[in-house]
């Protein structure tokens, strides 16, 4: 043990991991050139993937391994594999075109497929070309695409946290997702859907909206939603000109008023919906920067903000020992802590609180506070004993380490600085030490972590260099 503790009680800590399983393996069948050079970034980026380059459509077609596999092909490979096969052989294998074809990159799944019927056996399709979508610029939002989708398909058994994206142009997500997931590293998700139908049946699992019925929450994946982002048109019963995302705004704001919205679009019907949602303008000049403030203060991911009905921003908290002090505010007997419990009410009641602790690593008291329906002094007692409850035990969680208990940061920096880089391999992969950090009360070191990612020494000596630089920041704070 790295610190010396008085003989107390440890609380073990267990890291939030939201794919349970993850992409093993990268085949890469393709004639375009920068396609197989982006292997390289996959290498850097996702030093745990294996990446393989075949040559010939047989032995693409004949694929087989035990591993999770993500299969990369362009439009030539993928229209003379043997899709049928590979999939047949391949309990989990995620089948990607990435398309070079304009036509495929602004076109819906019935258009592309009835123009080029391989895209078809794709599973997920995305955009690349020598101006915007370079192969290396997308190639691991692509994996982290693919790994999400079987994950969320096929391993849902714990409570997930996932942004939906409904989209029918390739080109649009293929440049948003690398930004999206810069963003959210690994506290989320996302799932692409297509069509009207592709979202309502993931929301609600119902294949028209007058099937849903008062078991709504129980059916779909719509109470593991977190955030919306969505188009205006897209396909609805094969009606190309359709503007259903009114109609999917309309259904979520209805039956899921805790979710936010954000519409991705630059048509005059998404205005009248400012009300209710986010407008970010496809294509305008600093839409996507505008974005990471929007998702880090209205998903959970960012500091947990307390409005009033207006909007008015009340009160800014970072972490949760901040969140306890206002809680403590909420308990005096005047009227601007009254106005604190309305407050604390209302968010208690749309679940905000939940999905703010869900995000920072406190799964077990969001499930105990998702979602609160009391009330008052009743609401601010239960708060405040449930928080100061998990204060205390972080004291006692160390962050074990090839037998190295780390109750602080300078433990850390002594491990980082000494350990060998193999044994922190799985933490920096797998967002452990960020989602540690953040239940420490450490929220900005924590994301500065997220985006690290690398092997060796230089991971272990630019990890040790940042929490040595934020010492030294939290030092000078005090």
């Amino acid at each position: 043990m790295l610190t010396n503790k008085k003989q107390q009680r440890e609380f073990k800590f267990s890291p939030r991991i939201i794919n349970p399983v993850r992409i093993k393996k990268v085949v890469i069948f393709s004639a375009d050139e920068q396609v197989r050079k982006a292997s390289t970034t996959l290498q850097e980026y996702m030093p745990w993937i294996e990446v393989e380059i075949l040559t010939n459509p047989l032995s693409a077609s004949n694929f087989k391994s035990e591993c999770v596999s993500v299969l990369l092909f362009d439009d030539t490979a993928m229209n003379f594999v043997n899709a049928e096969n590979i999939k047949k052989n391949n309990k989990d294998a995620i089948l990607v075109l990435l398309s070079s074809n304009d036509l495929i990159h602004r076109s819906p799944p019935s258009i592309a497929a009835e123009k080029f019927p391989y895209t078809a056996k794709a599973n997920l399709i995305f955009a690349i070309n020598n101006s915007v979508f370079f192969p290396e610029n997308i190639i691991t939002a692509v994996v982290r695409c693919a790994e999400d989708k079987l994950n969320i398909e096929k391993y849902s058994k714990e409570r997930r946290f996932i942004f939906l994206i409904v989209d029918d142009e390739p080109r649009w997500f293929s440049q948003f997702l690398p930004v999206l997931y810069n963003i959210i590293g690994q506290r989320a998700d996302v799932m692409v859907t297509r069509t009207y139908e592709q979202a309502l049946k993931f929301l609600f699992d119902v294949n028209h909206s007058t099937e849903i019925n008062e078991d709504y929450r129980s059916r779909g994946k719509g109470d593991y939603v977190v955030c919306l982002i969505t188009d205006i048109f897209f396909p609805k019963n094969k009606n190309l000109e359709s503007d259903a995302g009114r109609e999917l705004v309309s259904l979520v704001n209805k039956y899921y008023r805790r979710i936010p919205i954000i519409i991705a679009s630059k048509a005059k019907q998404a205005d009248d919906l400012k009300r209710i949602a986010y407008i970010m303008p496809k294509g305008d000049p600093g839409s996507l920067e505008t974005l990471s403030s929007y998702i880090h203060d209205f998903t959970g991911m960012g500091d947990f903000i307390i409005r009033g009905k207006s909007g008015k921003e009340h009160y800014r908290i970072k972490h949760i020992q901040e969140l306890f002090e206002i809680i403590l505010k909420a308990e005096k007997s005047t009227k601007k802590a009254e106005k604190l419990r309305q407050f604390l009410e209302t968010y208690g009641q749309k679940d905000y609180f939940s999905t703010w602790l869900y995000m920072h690593g406190f799964r077990e008291l969001g499930d105990e506070l998702r979602p609160r329906r009391d009330s008052g002094q009743r609401l601010v007692t239960v708060l405040k004993r449930y928080l100061n409850r998990d204060i205390l035990r972080m004291e006692q969680t160390p962050l074990i380490i090839d037998g190295s208990k780390i109750f602080n940061l300078n433990d850390l920096l002594t491990v980082l600085r000494t350990i060998d880089a193999v044994k922190i391999q799985y933490f920096s992969d797998n967002d452990i030490f960020s989602n540690w950090l953040d239940r420490k009360g450490y929220p900005e070191l924590a994301e500065e972590f997220r985006p690290i990612h690398g092997s060796g020494l230089a991971l272990t000596e630019n990890l040790a260099d940042i929490v040595e630089k934020w010492i030294k920041k939290y030092q000078q704070s005090l």
